[in-house]
This record gives structure tokens, C-alpha cells and sequence, in this order.
């Protein structure tokens, strides 16, 4: 059996505490920190762990920050190949106001890549690409990575009968759809800005995703609309699935989450409807946790058993 890679350029190490009330100018008592792995293909293998099924997380590290996010992931008993880089991994830092429920996040910048470590990391996904059967590229491109970064991991893709799947934004995403993807993943902003048109309802979210497909460089647009649920596009089909209405304690990890479930109903073969309602599932679920926690399993069998009743 094939295996499945996930690609993170951006790993963090997310650091999350709660406070009874955030004042300014006030020396604030923390909770004791947690720290967890974290940047999109990270979360991806996180959540398909949960979901029993194994993946290897290449990812770029540097510094000790980078020593802290292997050890975290060898903690989670996550496969992991990370790539040295020069920079120091990056941290993220959320804080809730235990008092209004409220929750504060604030996002380090990810560090630049310097000349050379764009190659490396070409080079090492093609290696291992030759046993994948699925590569999920996830989580934003730092400065420093060429436009084309995303067209060629499509095209080592292709060449290793790899399924692509992608959730990333910006230049990197339009020229990699050129060379062809698996599954994308836009929120309804990112279809905008990669169609021109507007998207404020189903009918003009499912001409615009199509537009993708008929080019036939997407087999499957899944557009994200957050708490309303997804609208999924093929070339055949389209199918619109509400989200479940559940107390939202925490947004982080949830589309990562959503990524995981959906490669979890390809790899084992769901139609398109069910492929959708896991990856609901999963990131419904994982926004009934506090801070990075994701899911927990329970609940996304209990949320994925409503939606498919």
C-alpha cells in the first residue's frame, strides 16, 4: 500500500494559554502554556493519526525552535522528515479571554527561505514522492519560494502517479492549478481570486468552481464556507452539505482538520457526498476544542453519522 505525504513550508509551534481578562497596561496571570505542532500539513497528518490512518510529515526546521517541533511531533508518534533550513522555526502564540470566551491569536510571520533550501526540498519530495499515493501540500508559502514551487510539486506528482492535494492561496496555488490538482480546497475569498467573479451565492460559487474543473486541471473544488458547510464541484457532480450547528470554541486547525477527513474518505474510496461530510466532520469537530487541540474522534463520528443520515 501507497502512503501519504504532507507538505508544510510553514510549521509552527503554536503556544496557547488562557488569561481570567485581558487588560491592557496589567500584568496578566497566565494558565500554564501548551505547546503543540502545528502549520497546515502538520495539522493534516495530526488529524489523520486520529483518524487511523498514518502519513509522513516533511516539513522545513531550523534552530531550536525546529528541535522543539520534532521532539512535539515525536511525542504525537507522527512519521516526520524535516528539512533543515537556516531560519529558526517559526511560533505562533493564542491567548483566550477566559472572560468573554474570547480568542486571541497572533501569527508569527513564517520565516524566508535562502538560496539553496528551495532545491533541497524539491529534491527530498521527489524521493520519497515514489511511495506516496496521496501529497498534501497545506498551510502558506514564505518569502523566498519561487512562484512555480507548487507547479513543481504537481508535476512530481504526476510523474509519480501521486493525487495532489492542495490548500494553499495566492500565485503559487494558480500556476500549480495549471499544471493540475487532485483536490482543492478555496474558502470563497480565494475562488474569488483565483476565478475574477463573484461568488456571494451557491449558484455563482458552483459556475465559478466549475470554470476550474471543465479546465481540467482540478478533479475535485471543495469550497469552504465556513460555519454554512461546503459545496463540492467535479466534472459531473455538485453537491452542496450544511455544517452541523455545534458551541465553536476554537476556529484553529479546523480547516486543516476538514483536509485530513476528506483525504481519509478518498483514500477508502467515499463518493463525493461522503468525502465532503467526513471532511465537515473533522473540522467541526475541531472547532469544539479549545485552543489546537483539533478533534477528538468521538465527535467526529457522532457529527459525521448526522450528516450522512
Amino acid at each position: 500500500m501507497k502512503h501519504i505525504l504532507t507538505l508544510t513550508l510553514s510549521p509552527t509551534i503554536d503556544k496557547s494559554t488562557s488569561v481570567e481578562k485581558i487588560v491592557a497596561e496589567h500584568k496578566l496571570e497566565c494558565n500554564e502554556p501548551k505547546f503543540e505542532p502545528g502549520g497546515g500539513g502538520i495539522n493534516v497528518s495530526r488529524a489523520l493519526k486520529r483518524l487511523g490512518l498514518q502519513s509522513t510529515a516533511v516539513f522545513t526546521s531550523g534552530g531550536l525552535s525546529g528541535k522543539l517541533l520534532q521532539e512535539l511531533l515525536e511525542h504525537e508518534d507522527i512519521a516526520q522528515h524535516p528539512i533543515e533550513t537556516y531560519h529558526p522555526t517559526r511560533e505562533n502564540f493564542i491567548v483566550v479571554n477566559r472572560a468573554s470566551n474570547e480568542q486571541f491569536r497572533f501569527g508569527m510571520p513564517a520565516p524566508a527561505l535562502i538560496a539553496g533550501e528551495e532545491d533541497k526540498i524539491l529534491k527530498e519530495v521527489k524521493q520519497m514522492a515514489a511511495k506516496a499515493s496521496y501529497i498534501v501540500a497545506s498551510g502558506s508559502i514564505p518569502k523566498g519560494v519561487s512562484a512555480d514551487f507548487l507547479a513543481k510539486i504537481a508535476r512530481i506528482a504526476h510523474q509519480e502517479d501521486a493525487r495532489l492535494v492542495v490548500d494553499t492561496s495566492g500565485e503559487a496555488l494558480e500556476q500549480a492549478i495549471e499544471e493540475g490538482i487532485y483536490l482543492l480546497k478555496p474558502n470563497q475569498s480565494e475562488l474569488r481570486k483565483l476565478t475574477g467573479m463573484e461568488v456571494d451565492d451557491n449558484e455563482s460559487l458552483e459556475e465559478a468552481a466549475r470554470i476550474i474543473v471543465n479546465k481540467g486541471k482540478c478533479g475535485i473544488v471543495v469550497v469552504s464556507m465556513g460555519p454554512q458547510g461546503a459545496y463540492a464541484i467535479t466534472k459531473d457532480q455538485a453537491e452542496f452539505v450544511s455544517a452541523p450547528s455545534v458551541k465553536k470554541r476554537s476556529t484553529v486547525g479546523a480547516g486543516d482538520s476538514m483536509v485530513a477527513g476528506m483525504v481519509y474518505g478518498c483514500v477508502n474510496n467515499y463518493d463525493l457526498g461522503h468525502i465532503v461530510r467526513m471532511g465537515i466532520a473533522c473540522g467541526s469537530a475541531a472547532t469544539m476544542n479549545h485552543g489546537t487541540e483539533l478533534f477528538k474522534t468521538a465527535d467526529v463520528d457522532r457529527l459525521y453519522e448526522w450528516l450522512t443520515k
